[in-house]
C-alpha cells in the first residue's frame, strides 16, 4: 500500500469540516495558499511533512493522529478496490 494523496486530502478535509473551518480560514491559519489546500483536499497534490504539520497545528490535532487516520483511510480504500 502506498501513501495515497487521495487519502491525505480526504482526511484533511474531514478534519477541516469537523472544525467548521472554510478553506480560506484553514489555509490562513496554516500559512499556506488556499489554492494549495484545495489541491491537497482534491488529491491533486501530496503535501510534504512540513505542510501536514502546519495543517495539524492549525486544526489543533496531533500530527500522529492525522497520519494514523490517513493510513486507515488508505487501507480502507485499498481493500475496497480489490
Amino acid at each position: 500500500m502506498n501513501f495515497n494523496r487521495d487519502s491525505v486530502g480526504r482526511v484533511i478535509k474531514t478534519y477541516r469540516l469537523k472544525k467548521r473551518l472554510s478553506q480560506e480560514v484553514l489555509s490562513g491559519l496554516a500559512g499556506i495558499p488556499r489554492s494549495h489546500l484545495t489541491a491537497i483536499e482534491n488529491g491533486r497534490k501530496l503535501p510534504n511533512l512540513e505542510t501536514i504539520w502546519k495543517l495539524c497545528i492549525a486544526l489543533d490535532i496531533a500530527p500522529h493522529e492525522a497520519v494514523s487516520a490517513m493510513e486507515e483511510d488508505a487501507a480502507m480504500h485499498y481493500n475496497s478496490s480489490k
